[in-house]
This record gives structure tokens, sequence and C-alpha cells, in this order.
């Protein structure tokens, strides 16, 4: 069993706690009393080139983020004019953070909010936008063609967008003609999850070499090269995974509208609102 094929084992007995401890009749009732959903596609693409920055505390590829830049990032991200819109984590076991959280988050920001998780299931999709999702991540490497299609009807009939990501030109086909908004992600996610979890065995020094040696969690930016071709030309296109400030203008000149950041930021010594400069310096001082 693949580390991917763990995490979907894992994230269906989640769904199983989260259904028993909250059924859908509840999130539904939620979703009456709060706000409508920010349209997510438009404030991505709304003067120009944006960044869909995230918010997580750990990750299976980059293992824990810089905890003061995880706290400075929610006010660091609602200040930025680069920031357009924000990805939230919400698995616990591999991402620390809950969905629970999102709501919260989403006030603090002030801006559009993409639920992303490991999604197959339509009780996820209500509960995104019952805790304040605007937006879902459907993954095409998870999801049958016929399944990502019902998934996204449900969250568009309940307000939302989605962000359908792909590694491949075999899941670029699988995406239903409707879609709007497409992400190419260059990370691999090829680990063996019985390595991954006997590193719990080991001292911590062993274990991150062992770790290293088992896992396959590398990018491929020339993919980003190959694939946006494959894309329908009204699409909004994002780029996805492994991209550092000195990679974003070349990003967008390849023809992306937006780009979705994480560890580069979460991780920074620099720190996130400095992080964040150096992006927007990368963008102004190469104008397409």
């Amino acid at each position: 069993m693949n580390l991917l094929q763990q995490i979907l084992s894992d994230k269906k007995d989640d769904l199983a706690t989260a259904k028993a401890a909250q059924p859908r009749k509840e999130l539904l009732q939620r979703i009456r009393d709060i706000p409508a959903a920010i349209p997510f596609g438009e404030a991505l693409t709304r003067e120009g080139f944006g960044i869909i920055a995230e918010i997580k505390r750990k990750s299976p590829s980059m293992r824990a983020m810089i905890p003061a830049n995880v706290e400075e990032a929610p006010g660091a991200y609602g200040e930025s004019s680069v920031v357009k819109a924000v990805s939230i984590l919400t698995d616990w076991k591999y991402f620390g953070m809950r969905i629970e959280e999102l709501e919260g988050l989403k006030r603090r920001i002030g801006k559009p909010v993409l639920r992303k998780d490991f999604i197959f299931d339509e009780y996820q999709v209500v509960e995104a936008r019952a805790f304040g999702a605007d937006a879902i991540l459907l993954m095409a490497a998870v999801l049958e063609k016929a399944r990502l299609l019902d998934l996204f009807d449900v969250a568009t009939g309940l307000g939302m967008d989605v962000l359908f990501e792909c590694h491949t030109n075999d899941e670029i086909d699988m995406i239903p003609d409707k879609a709007r908004l497409y992400g190419i992600n260059s990370r691999k996610f090829k680990t063996d999850a019985r390595a991954f979890h006997s590193r719990a065995s080991k001292t911590s020094e062993d274990a991150e070499g062992h770790l290293d040696r088992a896992r396959d969690f590398s990018t491929d930016l020339h993919l980003f090269k190959e694939l946006i071709g494959q894309l329908p030309a009204s699409a909004v296109k994002v780029a996805e995974s492994g991209l550092k400030p000195a990679d974003i203008a070349s990003v967008r000149a390849l023809g992306f509208d937006g780009a979705l950041i994480g560890a580069s930021l979460l991780k920074s010594p620099l720190g996130v609102r400095r992080t964040l400069d150096l992006f927007g310096k990368a963008l102004n001082s190469n104008p397409l």
C-alpha cells in the first residue's frame, strides 16, 4: 500500500466518525445560517496573476512547517495584494489541521478560502460549505471520472467553485466539461506507507534517512510546460507545488493565471511577509 492509499483509508475512518458526530442535516442547517460563498475563481484572476497561499502545520513531503510562520500566515495573507485566495488543509493526521479551523481562519484573512483535502464523498463537500469554504479541491488521481462530475455538481449546487488537480494528460481528460478551474500539480506522491510509518520505531536521525530513501515527493517543474497546452483555453490555470520566488515569473509567462504556494512560505526562514514580498517583486520585475 502506498502513502496515498494509506491516507485514503484513514480518511474513510475519519469520515465515518464525522458523519456520526454531525449528521448531514445539521450541516445543511449550518449552511442556511452562513453567508454565501465568495466567487473563488473571480478573486484569483482579478487584477492579474494571483497566489493561492496555503495554511498547514505539516505535510508528508516537507514535515513540520515553522510554527511562527503558521501563526503569521493569516494576517500576512490578509494584508498581501499578491495573495488573492487561501488554501486551508483540513486533514489532522497528515497535515495538522481540522475542518473546524477553516471558518475562523477565513474571518481573520478576509479572502476566499479553498478546502484542500482528500475529498471523495458528498458529505465532505457539504461539510466544506458548512464551515465556510468557498471552493474545494478535487483530485483526479483519487476519483473516477463519473465521481468527479458528481462531486462537482454537489459543490456548484452549494455555490462553491471547484479546483481540479491533475498530474497527467489522462487525468486532464477526466475533468468534467463544465469545469473552469484546473490545477497542475508538479509533485510526485509515491511513498510506501509501511516505510513511512516505520520511522516511528527508529531514532530521529535514522528515521529521517529511512524516510528520505523510501519516499518520492520530488517536483518536476517541467510538467507545467508539458501540460498547460492540454488545458482548455478558457480555463483558469493554477500551477501547484514546488514553486519559489525565482520560478513564479516563468510560470506566469507559460500562461498560468495563478499559483498555489505552501511550503515556500511556511518553511521560509525569512518569515511569511518577507517571502511574499519576494514573490511580489519577482512578478513586478518581470511584467508580461
